[in-house]
């Protein structure tokens, strides 16, 4: 909001903006006199969403046509269902694609919501540890799960 100033001589008073303040000061995440190493890393993970979020879109969609509308719908779906689709490398490769995409998609954002509100930065190591621990674990197992199934159980 404007305010208003001393009368200038002629008719109005002249409007003065008031100084506007940033929120909050930026954090330093390097100690002072340190050297400061570019890297580009934003940049790629930024490109990296674009990509991965483009080729997520198709497969998902893949995914759900096929598993959900095509032959019938959901019913079908059981154990000789997955069994018969995972006997070719194909669908073994599709799904394997999928798993990676969408946990890499997923981490790497949340890594950038936890950079922008992790204020502290011993709380923004301890969660962005426990994140990339979680992404580790759910794709070592889902990658197991797909190399490793047999279907004569």
């Amino acid at each position: 909001m404007a305010t208003a100033a001393a009368p200038s001589g002629r008719g109005a008073p002249e409007l003065v903006a008031p100084e506007l303040v940033a929120p909050r000061s930026p954090q330093r995440r390097t100690k002072p006199g340190a050297a400061k190493v570019r890297s580009n890393f934003e940049l790629y993970a930024w490109v990296f969403m674009r990509i991965s979020g483009l080729l997520l879109f198709f497969l998902v969609l893949g995914h759900l046509f096929i598993m959900n509308i095509l032959d019938g719908g959901v019913q079908r779906v059981n154990f000789g269902f997955v069994a018969g689709r995972w006997a070719s490398p194909f669908w073994r490769l599709w799904d394997l694609v999928m798993l990676l995409l969408a946990e890499l998609h997923g981490t790497n954002g949340l890594r950038t919501v936890i950079n922008d509100y992790a204020e502290r930065a011993q709380t923004r190591f301890w969660l962005k540890m426990l994140l990339y621990t979680s992404a580790f674990l759910v794709v070592t197992l889902g990658t197991l799960v797909i190399f490793t199934f047999d279907p004569d159980l």
